[in-house]
């Protein structure tokens, strides 16, 4: 109903929502399309619609209230997807509709032609599987959308990384929209198998989308509601005005490569995680890897299956979950064969996974990672034993809010943590890098690590970080940062709820960046607010912002 993802609670503050959006915004015509009761809440699946689009939602139902209310919008009453009885001809039968140019013609003069015959609507810079997954969603809404990406081939994001690097969530999870992978796809998928996914998508979707080409610079111009974007393909610039800018940079931002006094004496190899070339190329030599999350843990597993010496430093604790415990308790309810065998398919579990208010997640999902601590009781025994600092998450709420919270801290197991536990792999835990030496790694307790290759898995900024290299720093500022809940715990900073300092409202949108230094629309009342949850308005779309 908001145009965005946004959570309202408690009767006042869900009042003044659905009075900012207005009426025709509001949904009817619900139809129960499920209802089950478990534990004292009865969960209803229905479908409803408005005056803009289709939808479905989910309600659960305790103590004889609704306790969470979720609205999905499906489908645009406007501007339905050409599918099925609404598909297209393909083809202009007729002796007066005969044209030198077939499909292949029509689809390439289409892309050569962005900048000069024609702007794209939306200019999705990234073409990974964020940036072509919106692009299928928009070509089939019909809109203009173009995806600009560095590599020289779609995949190529996957395809560079190191040799052994697999997907750590299961193929029911990883579906792309409107092509589902094949149902023997592996349940983990190897990098280079997703990269010719992605190609083939790209492909079989009939997506806009240059490669080869890097976009410089952008600005937003006010009087025109557009975008100046350069991008730089095959070596020559080209100027794009699109309307819509999205940056699918991919989860993570800019690399954090810490500083250390000494980089530039050691005389082996320094590398950040997302650099890791694979681990034939230190077979016999000594690795040092800083970190002990999801990265340095798969880049120590990669460097001791190539015969190479490895050693983590573990510089803080770090909360590690078995993959087929976290399979069992967790994501196998909602994707996995049997969610399928239950009536549960891909789109019903993210729906059911997104009703969920955040800030009661962490009480749904406590009770299945309880289960876990015992039931891999041993496991965690045998890593506590080699000296690892094991965590749970503050609040003992496990992995998935680590992830909301601050996208670092933990590690999905497929097998590393055992050669861990049981020295294979050597552990230093806790452990402080001081400087480096000509010939490895000095710590703070005297010791120093002989080292042919140091691999820093110190993770990366917020996504924000590539709006100040490709906007200004003002833009990713407005924009923030894109992790984080306000939950009060390490990395994640409260307040859980913060008002505005100009307007003293609650944002309804999240471009803004609640401090009046940040402000975009100085001097406002809660009332006038472009971004207030408070403002009354009958408009059915959102306020117009760069």
């Amino acid at each position: 109903m908001t145009w965005n993802l946004h959570t309202a609670q408690g009767r006042a503050d869900i009042g003044v929502m659905l009075e900012g959006v207005g009426p025709g915004a509001w949904p009817r015509d619900l139809q129960v399309t499920s209802a089950d009761t478990a534990d004292g809440v009865t969960t209803l699946m229905f479908t409803f619609c408005n005056d803009t689009f289709t939808g479905k939602g989910i309600a659960r139902l305790r103590d004889g209230s609704c306790w969470t209310f979720l609205s999905s919008a499906q489908e645009l009453l406007a501007h339905p997807e050409p599918k099925r009885r609404r598909r297209i001809l393909g083809a202009e039968h007729g002796a007066n509709n005969m044209s030198p140019d077939n499909w292949l013609d029509r689809r390439i003069q289409r892309q050569e032609g962005f900048g000069v015959q024609e702007q794209p609507y939306v200019l999705v810079v990234g073409g990974g599987q964020g940036g072509i997954g919106l692009s299928a969603r928009l070509r089939r809404l019909g809109v203009p959308t173009l995806v600009v990406d560095k590599h020289p081939r779609p995949g190529d994001q996957w395809r560079n990384r190191y040799h052994s690097l697999c997907l750590h969530d299961p193929v029911w999870y990883d579906h792309m929209p409107y092509l589902p992978f094949p149902d023997d796809w592996p349940v983990f998928s190897p990098k280079d198998k997703i990269a010719d996914w992605l190609e083939s998508y790209v492909n079989i979707m009939e997506l806009d989308y240059w490669s080869n080409a890097e976009a410089k610079s952008a600005a937003f111009d006010a009087a025109s509601g557009t975008w100046t974007v350069t991008v730089t393909r095959d070596g020559e610039d080209r100027i794009l005005k699109p309307t819509h800018l999205v940056l699918a940079t991919g989860m993570s931002g800019i690399p954090n490569l810490p500083h250390v006094p000494g980089m530039d004496r050691f005389r082996g190899d320094i590398q950040h995680s997302s650099e890791h070339p694979g681990g034939a190329k230190y077979r016999g030599k000594k690795a040092v890897v800083v970190g002990s999350n999801n990265s340095a843990h798969d880049i120590c597993g990669d460097l001791w299956e190539n015969g190479a010496d490895v050693t983590m430093l573990q510089r803080s604790s770090t909360h590690i979950v078995k993959s087929h415990s976290l399979m069992e308790h967790t994501l196998g309810p909602l994707y996995s064969e049997d969610a399928l065998d239950a009536g549960i398919d891909h789109d019903t579990a993210d729906l059911i996974f997104a009703s969920i208010p955040y800030q009661i997640l962490p009480d749904f999902q406590r009770p299945a990672f309880d289960t876990i601590r015992a039931q891999d009781k041993e496991f965690y025994d045998a890593l506590t034993q080699a000296g690892f600092m094991l965590d749970f998450g503050a609040d003992d709420s496990g992995l998935f809010l680590k992830y909301l919270r601050r996208a670092s801290g933990y590690y999905i197991d497929i097998g590393v943590a055992d050669l861990v536990a049981r020295g294979e792999i050597k552990l230093v835990s806790p452990a402080v890098v001081t400087h480096l030496t000509e010939t490895g790694v000095a710590l703070e307790d005297g010791r120093e690590l002989e080292a042919d290759v140091v691999v820093f898995a110190t993770g990366y900024g917020s996504m924000n970080g590539w709006a100040a290299e490709l906007i200004d720093q003002d833009v990713a500022d407005r924009v923030g940062k894109c992790w984080g809940l306000g939950s009060d715990t390490p990395k994640d900073p409260g307040p859980w709820r913060a008002n505005c300092e100009t307007c003293g409202s609650r944002p309804r949108y999240p471009i803004c960046g609640f401090t009046a230094a940040t402000c975009t629309s100085p001097g406002t009342t809660p009332a006038t607010c472009p971004y207030s949850s408070r403002r009354v308005s009958r408009a059915l779309t959102p306020p117009s912002t760069p």
